[in-house]
């Protein structure tokens, strides 16, 4: 059987991939928002267990205090994506469009986790889109033992709810944060976390407006007190211009978990192949078991303009 002299090999294609992947990988989010949880088995349970008891008095002695268990599962799904290259193409064209096609395929799998976030954010308040105690993960009503009803959803005012100004979206974002240090663990008693690690995403429509907003010494003539509070970063997945999220991203358990159970692999299927043999069809694809999910929703917030 004649063999196709592409001058290309398996080996070679798959240093192509993983080297624009490594690239492209550079230029996402997904490690800055999620925590990432290596997996050993389809399924992982999270006990997300309630925070430790605050320090009492010594009084009679020493008081042993249980923890509020939380939890709930998550399997890992499977991915895949395969480019189907008719051997004509390759008899005609050595390199060049094979070695293209592998890189944009390296750039769909580079930006995936990216697009599964926004696709929880988007969601967030859906119906499905549970968090981890049972509630939508953007919800009005999250209760946590003796918490309280505590809701993570604002809906802030701004004259043009589709286009806020600079200075609606820094009072927004302002009182975003306040909301975020406002919770409660299952004791009661306030998660005392620190205004830092915030990070700020955004649709497109208003990644100018939030880049002043947070970076601007000042706003009018009122000097900017939230400069430098917040990073700012846009995801194209937000189709919604009247919406941002606020994300505390320094935290142990983060507002995303990535649970990373097979990782991504490239393979071929070419002249030697039943595919090759009967249909002069070279197959090249990838494959990976992961999942993106939910972490915390007590680091994340929802916030949707609303006109004045």
């Amino acid at each position: 059987m004649a063999v196709v002299g592409t001058g290309l090999t398996l080996a070679g294609l798959k240093s192509t991939f993983f080297q624009r992947f490594g690239e492209v990988n550079k230029q996402t989010y997904w490690d800055q928002l999620a925590t990432t949880i290596k997996s050993e088995k389809g399924k992982e349970t999270y006990a997300f267990l309630g925070s430790v008891p605050p320090m009492r008095e010594w009084g009679t002695g020493r008081l042993a205090r249980g923890l509020f268990a939380e939890s709930y599962d998550v399997e890992a799904l499977k991915y895949e994506l395969t480019l189907e290259v008719d051997r004509v193409e390759l008899e005609d064209d050595q390199t060049g469009q094979i070695k293209i096609r592998v890189m944009e395929m390296a750039d769909r799998a580079a930006v995936h986790k990216d697009s599964e976030i926004g696709r929880l954010l988007v969601n967030g308040a859906t119906t499905g889109f549970n968090s981890y105690d049972g509630v939508t993960f953007f919800n009005t009503a999250h209760v946590s033992g003796k918490s309280g009803d505590q809701s993570n959803v604002l809906t802030p005012a701004a004259a043009d709810a589709d286009a806020p100004t600079v200075a609606e979206f820094k009072a927004a974002i302002g009182a975003a944060i306040a909301r975020l240090l406002s919770f409660k663990d299952d004791q009661g008693e306030a998660l005392s976390i620190s205004p830092t690690g915030l990070v700020v995403v955004v649709p497109p429509s208003m990644y100018l407006t939030a880049l002043e907003a947070m970076n601007a010494t000042l706003i009018g003539s009122t000097s900017n007190v939230l400069q430098g509070a917040a990073r700012v970063i846009v995801f194209s997945h937000i189709s919604a211009t009247d919406v941002f999220y606020l994300l505390k991203t320094d935290q142990a358990v983060r507002p995303f978990i990535f649970q990373d159970r097979v990782a991504l692999d490239f393979t071929a299927l070419e002249q030697n192949s039943d595919e090759g043999f009967r249909r002069d069809k070279f197959l090249y694809g990838v494959r990976a078991r992961y999942r993106m999910t939910y972490g915390r929703w007590e680091y994340a917030t929802k916030n949707t303009f609303t006109a004045a």
